[in-house]
C-alpha cells in the first residue's frame, strides 16, 4: 500500500514524524507538507504565485504552501502512481465540531477525498500530554483494515483520539460533528511602534457535545471517527428561498 502524509503543523512537527515512522512498518509512505506551521489555513490554494519542492534531511519533502497545497501538487504533478490513501496529520490539538471548517489537516485530507483518494484527518485531542503512539496506533489499525476490507468509494474520515496510552482507549465510536459556543472576542494589543493590532481569539467550548457526538466520544476516552461530506448544499431551504425569490 503507498500513502501519501501530510499535515498542517510543518514537516517538522512531531505528531507527522510518529505517524510517519509508525506507518513505514506496514506501508509504502511519501511525505509533502508545508514548510511551516500553517494552522487554520483551510482549504485554501495558493494561486498567485509559484510553488517550491524541497526534501528535508529526513526525506520529508516541504512546500512553501498550504497544506491543500501539498496534498494537491504531490497528487496531481509529483508523484508517479496514485496513492492509496492520504492521511493528515497527526495534529496537535483536537479538531472537533466547527474546528473542521477551518482546519488546515482536516483540508489536507478533503483535497485527497476530492481527489478521489480515502482520507484520513487524524488529531489527537488536547496534544498536552504528547500521546502521539496513541493517534498513531489508531491510524495504523485503520489502515490495515482498509488494507483487509478496501472501500468501494472514496471515504473522508474525520479521527480525533483522546490524549491517553493506548491501552486505555474504551474503544470506536462513529460520530456525527458537535457544535461549540461562538470563539472568544479578539484580543487588541499595541506592538512595539505603538500600532493596534489583533490576535485571533481561541475557539469557543463545547456546546452541543451530548451523546453521539465527537466531543462526547473523545471526552469518555473513546476514537471518534467522523465521516464528513464536501456537499454545502442546503437541501431544506431549496424550496422556501426559491419562493421568496419569487415573491
Amino acid at each position: 500500500m503507498r500513502i501519501l502524509l501530510s499535515n498542517d503543523d510543518g514537516y517538522f512537527a512531531p505528531g507527522l514524524a510518529c505517524l510517519a515512522e509508525a506507518l513505514a512498518e506496514i506501508a509504502e509512505i511519501i511525505v509533502v507538507a508545508p514548510e511551516r506551521d500553517r494552522s487554520g489555513s483551510s482549504n485554501s490554494l495558493t494561486l498567485d504565485r509559484p510553488l517550491s519542492l524541497q526534501r528535508a534531511h529526513n526525506e520529508f519533502y516541504f512546500v512553501n504552501g498550504t497544506p491543500t497545497d501539498c496534498v494537491h501538487l504531490a497528487v496531481t504533478g509529483m508523484l508517479d502512481i496514485f496513492p492509496d490513501m492520504v492521511i493528515s496529520g497527526i495534529n496537535n490539538g483536537a479538531n472537533m465540531g466547527d474546528d473542521t471548517v477551518y482546519s488546515g489537516t482536516v483540508a489536507a485530507a478533503t483535497e485527497g477525498f476530492l481527489l478521489g483518494v480515502p482520507s484520513l484527518a487524524v488529531s489527537l485531542a488536547d496534544g498536552s500530554n504528547g500521546n502521539y503512539t496513541t493517534a498513531a496506533q489508531v491510524a495504523v489499525d485503520l489502515v490495515k483494515r482498509f488494507d483487509k476490507d478496501k472501500l468501494s468509494i472514496p471515504i473522508l474520515l474525520n479521527i480525533n483520539v483522546p490524549d491517553i496510552e493506548y491501552s486505555q482507549i474504551q474503544g470506536v465510536r462513529v460520530t456525527r460533528l458537535g457544535r461549540r459556543h461562538k470563539a472568544e472576542p479578539v484580543t487588541k494589543t499595541l506592538n512595539p511602534r505603538g500600532e493596534f493590532v489583533y490576535w485571533v481569539g481561541p475557539a469557543g467550548p463545547a456546546q452541543d457535545a451530548g451523546e453521539g457526538t465527537d466531543f462526547h466520544a473523545v471526552q469518555s476516552d473513546h476514537v471518534s471517527i467522523t465521516p464528513l461530506q464536501i456537499d454545502l448544499t442546503r437541501f431544506d431551504q431549496i424550496a422556501f428561498v426559491a419562493q421568496w425569490l419569487n415573491k
